[in-house]
């Protein structure tokens, strides 16, 4: 008569819940969810990939220097260093003269069909001086020293002349300002791409260049300017 209160004590502790019965995609979203977790992703991530990559190639070298003997392990570094080099020097050396080449192309044209003269443009400069406006001033300055270097045949009146030709042709006559010219005429490039925002000071140093040019005698013209044929000829 004591087994029957022991068997009631049995079954009161199991659980009273109804079993989950979920559906198929219930399942398999389920099943999905739990194999995202991290404790079951065992694939190495790139970093560690890199790494071990780094690991192997170490243990190759090290393996080979050793079946090779000591001095192969600094032998293989300097290839390594000079195969780097000449990589460099093949990839950067056209690159570079290619930006030389574009930097020469590139430079402004001075006057672009401005057909004021040179008392105008110096007017226009020092107005846009007055007013504050320093990058118009060094522009508009430096075209009057084109400007007045044509009035004065010291430069061949033409459409489409750069900054550079300019100062470059100018300089055959004007040596002693071949400097100068040329410093204006990067001023004047960097002004053009907005690569600097010029300021008194250099208005000021243009300003005097343009009075030291106009004061300066030009040297016997020669038939063909160096400068102006090589334009002519582009």
């Amino acid at each position: 008569m004591t087994a029957a209160p022991a068997a009631g004590a049995r079954l009161a502790i199991l659980p009273r819940e109804v079993p989950l019965d979920p559906s198929a995609d219930e399942a398999r979203d389920w099943a999905e969810a739990e194999l995202a977790k991290v404790i079951y992703n065992d694939q190495p991530s790139l970093w560690d990939r890199f790494l071990r990559w780094l690991g192997d190639l170490w243990e190759a070298i090290t393996s080979a220097n050793t079946a090779l003997g000591p001095i192969f392990l600094p032998l293989l570094i300097l290839l390594i260093i000079g195969v780097i080099v000449a990589v460099v020097l093949l990839v950067g050396g056209p690159v570079r003269r290619r930006r030389l080449r574009s930097a020469e192309r590139t430079s402004f044209d001075v006057l672009d069909g401005d057909v004021r003269d040179a008392r105008a443009l110096r007017a226009a400069a020092d107005a846009a001086a007055a007013a504050g406006d320093h990058a118009l001033a060094v522009l508009e300055r430096f075209r009057a020293i084109v400007r007045s270097l044509d009035e004065r045949t010291i430069l061949e009146d033409r459409l489409g002349r750069t900054a550079r030709e300019a100062a470059a042709a100018a300089s055959e006559r004007l040596p002693s300002c071949s400097d100068d010219l040329h410093r204006a005429a990067d001023l004047f490039d960097e002004v053009c791409y907005g690569h600097i925002e010029p300021t008194a000071r250099e208005d000021t140093w243009l300003r005097e260049v343009d009075r030291t040019v106009a004061a300066t005698r030009p040297t016997r013209a020669s038939a063909t300017g160096p400068a102006d044929a090589w334009a002519a000829a582009r």
